[in-house]
């Protein structure tokens, strides 16, 4: 960026977003982003977001239609290819459960083959059926994500991505069947690493994980120590929005000026009308725009 855009950046997202994050109501129909030319403030970002697809090759079970997972990826993927958005995040639990280790590296290589045809940047955050057999590094192994947490610069905005898939007691690893869905958590070392990120970067920020670090304590997608982790993130002064998975549904929370927005689930129902993606737009005065697709709720921030 050039000096004088990063200038009004840091002046727009500095003195103008405590307004968006006062806690503006949410968008009650479909949000229209600005097209080119149309915009008051510059775009400065535009992400794809995708979650809980819990692709497996097995009948569906309640509301959950693991193999239609597959057309409701390929129409993300499409349209994503189609509109060109800067990178694609998805949100976890890329997988579902599989009778055994090899049926679910052959569903994780499916599903991967298909993430694979984005023609931009792909992210991953781990979700806790991503490792119901798997190990971290095995998920690495058959996909594109390198770290288990990481940071990210894009066009003057900071992107984090988060790993709560550890177990409270000890701090241990998900893998193999180690692990209770309802018991999540951010180990010291990475709480650590996320507090000296978050005072390091100049940037506006936006986190990603896939474990919920909003709600009460007795929510059982809610991360174990996630009021720790929200004093980090307030603390910093930098982070406009987080974005989670986990749950399911549709959900919003605003917690000390920051928005936290719960995605629907890919799985979740029938047929490519129950479709469900998003793209996140953040704009130089410091708003955001949740643009929905399918069941996806859209969001004026």
């Amino acid at each position: 960026m050039k000096a004088q855009e990063t200038k009004q950046t840091r002046r727009y997202f500095i003195q103008k977003s405590t307004l968006y994050l006062a806690g503006l109501p949410l968008a009650s129909c479909a949000y229209a982003v600005p097209q080119a030319g149309e915009e008051k403030t510059k775009r400065l970002v535009r992400a794809g977001m995708i979650t809980d697809i819990h692709y497996a090759n097995k009948p569906p079970r309640g509301t959950r239609y693991y193999r239609d997972s597959l057309p409701k990826l390929q129409d993300a993927v499409r349209h994503f290819n189609q509109i060109k958005p800067d990178f694609v995040v998805q949100l976890g639990d890329f997988i579902d459960a599989g009778k055994t280790l090899n049926q679910e590296i052959d569903n994780l290589k499916k599903i991967e083959s298909l993430y694979a045809k984005l023609s931009m940047p792909r992210h991953y955050v781990y979700g806790n059926h991503c490792l119901h057999s798997l190990t971290k590094k095995e998920f690495k192994q058959h996909t594109g994500k390198s770290k288990n947490y990481e940071s990210y610069d894009h066009n003057g905005v900071h992107f984090v991505i988060l790993d709560a898939c550890h177990r409270s007691k000890d701090g241990v690893d998900y893998q193999r069947k180690n692990f209770t869905w309802k018991d999540s958590f951010i180990p010291p070392k990475q709480m650590q690493w996320l507090a000296n990120d978050l005072q390091k970067t100049k940037w506006p920020t936006v986190i990603f994980t896939h474990q919920r670090i909003d709600g009460l304590t007795q929510n059982n997608h809610r991360v174990t120590n996630a009021s720790q982790v929200q004093k980090i993130i307030q603390k910093s002064k930098r982070v406009l929005a987080v974005f989670q998975g986990h749950s399911h549904q549709n959900d919003y929370s605003q917690i000390q000026g920051i928005h936290y927005v719960t995605l629907k689930a890919c799985v979740e129902n029938q047929g490519l009308q129950n479709k469900s993606y998003a793209t996140l737009n953040i704009f130089s005065d410091g708003s955001i725009a949740v643009q929905g697709f399918g069941k996806q709720t859209p969001y004026q921030l």
